[in-house]
């Protein structure tokens, strides 16, 4: 693969070859991409976020190749693997020429990878992890990323109502304590699909699933919840199938 006479290469952080918890619904492999500019303190891949590891293209390619048999898709993970825009538009293509479908777990700091992605028609799934309420945003990841991030959301809201993006949902990583962001969360990303995912450090106990249902039972919509004991499952309170009902 060759870019203005450079081979492009990948920031490589790591391959999965088989993963049944990526994508709801499907076997993928997972390509880790390695580099994040955020420095979120609870993020599980924090060995990855810096350092450099490169790899040419064809060899990540080719652990896709490897995986074909037993997958129906591909996921980009991270790090943050917007970040690398000639890598990951590159490895999307190939996965299309593979017959693989496509998804994406971003922080949606950079969305003009993400415009790119959208008008090759290079996604069918993206995971958008947004972090608190636009007013905490700036100062919780020490950068002026909130306007990114919305535009990263319109982008991806716009394409999903088009049908260009076949699979969109924000996720939410919840931490005790920080449970009163998540109805502001839900007001300020719409209607798209909803993840309340349990958030995991080493000083506070994890909020369980009972704990997270009764957090989705303040909102009027169905959510996802993700924990690492029951893995993902679809959540609808009373509240919520009133307000369904009265639509």
């Amino acid at each position: 693969m060759i870019l203005n006479g450079d081979a492009i290469q990948l920031n490589y952080g790591g391959f999965v070859p088989l993963s049944t918890v990526d994508w709801r619904g499907r076997s993928v492999c997972t390509v880790f991409f390695r580099g994040c500019p955020v420095r979120c303190t609870y993020c599980q891949n924090a060995m990855i976020l810096t350092g450099q590891d490169f790899r040419e293209i064809d060899e990540v390619v080719a652990l896709i190749k490897g995986s074909k048999l037993a997958i129906s898709g591909v996921v980009f993970s991270g790090g943050e693997p917007t970040l690398q825009k000639d890598a990951l538009v590159t490895l999307a293509r190939a996965a299309r020429n593979l017959g693989l479908a496509t998804g994406i777990q971003t922080n949606g700091v950079f969305p003009d990878t993400l415009e790119t992605l959208i008008k090759e028609r290079l996604l069918d799934r993206v995971a958008l992890d947004i972090k608190a309420r636009w007013a905490r945003y700036n100062n919780l990841l020490g950068g002026n990323y909130v306007k990114n991030v919305q535009r990263s959301l319109a982008l991806c809201t716009e394409a999903h109502i088009s049908g260009a993006l076949p699979e969109f949902q924000v996720v939410v990583t919840l931490f005790r304590g920080y449970d009163d962001e998540v109805a502001i969360i839900a007001s300020e990303t719409g209607d798209i699909d909803l993840v309340l995912q349990q958030g995991v450090t080493e000083s506070v106990p994890p909020l369980s699933e009972k704990e997270l249902k009764k957090i989705a039972d303040g909102l009027s919509r169905r959510v996802l919840i993700r924990t690492r004991e029951s893995g993902e499952i679809v959540y609808e309170s009373d509240r919520s199938r009133r307000a369904s009902r009265k639509r």
